[in-house]
């Protein structure tokens, strides 16, 4: 499908793997040059994979999201690098590890690094890139939340309430930078097999007793066949479909929202 993004420029936070590494390789099928950002020290090497496989330009920065500074040489060099900055999506994403129901299973200290990179990991990339779009007068950005940042999910109110955050500073952010042509918008994933949906089964199973424990499968396909409307699991290729959608010229009047692709997941609640 053409989209009509070849040859421009999508910036890949959390590239090295998951949902972000699938968004980094559908923006490449359809010709767009990538500066992909993760602290993953395999980053480079996965950038000359897409680089090699659907000849696009690939520059790579290996750092850190709470480190502001960081992200502020990661825009300039890529700025430097590239010439236009285009497009930018927000990969990043953390839980606290624990199993949060009732939420007091958990402790106050378990909250900070969720909020630290879900949240303030997402301002500092915002920032640092904002001034090359608003010197464009155009682009996109999406930032990668979650369908529990709007339903107040008990299974890790952390990473629920960090997601409800991430949502709201997209709305504003998408209201400040309308007037400049720049597009922003959350994606919403549901189930999705990644490392965190597993870790999720990880910390619920390690808090049930022998004859309750359940295999990360079984455990995934009880929780679909309760919440999800639909039935099936979601990919990380369904949400690259949607990012790379909502960058292009279809998605021109799309901004301020909430993308759900999860099944019907939300509507069930």
């Amino acid at each position: 499908m053409n989209l009509n993004l070849r040859n421009q420029t999508a910036v890949i936070v959390g590239a090295a793997r998951g949902i972000g590494h699938a968004i980094a390789k559908e923006f490449a099928r359809e010709g767009a040059d990538l500066a992909l950002v993760d602290r993953e020290e395999s980053l480079p090497h996965a950038g000359v994979q897409l680089a090699a496989e659907f000849d696009v330009n690939v520059t790579s920065w290996v750092g850190d999201v709470t480190n502001y500074a960081d992200m502020r040489q990661a825009a300039e060099h890529f700025k430097r690098e590239r010439g236009r900055l285009d497009h930018l999506v927000y990969g990043v994403g953390v839980g606290s590890g624990k199993f949060g129901f009732p939420f007091w299973n958990l402790e106050p200290s378990d909250w900070p690094r969720v909020y630290e990179i879900n949240v303030q990991g997402a301002v500092h990339v915002v920032h640092a890139f904002t001034p090359f779009f608003l010197q464009a007068q155009a682009g996109s950005m999406l930032l990668i939340a979650s369908v529990a940042g709007q339903i107040g999910s008990q299974t890790d109110p952390p990473y629920s309430a960090s997601k409800a955050a991430l949502i709201n500073f997209m709305q504003c952010a998408a209201k400040d930078l309308a007037p400049y042509h720049v597009r922003v918008n959350a994606l919403c994933p549901g189930m999705v097999k990644t490392e965190l949906n597993k870790s999720v089964w990880d910390a619920w199973n390690r808090r049930q007793p022998d004859d309750k424990k359940q295999s990360y499968d079984d455990w995934a396909d009880d929780k679909i066949r309760r919440v999800v409307p639909l039935g099936n699991w979601q990919t990380p290729e369904e949400m690259a479909a949607m990012a790379v959608y909502l960058a292009s010229p279809h998605g021109q009047n799309i901004t301020g929202q909430c993308v759900n692709v999860d099944g019907g997941f939300v509507m069930h609640w």
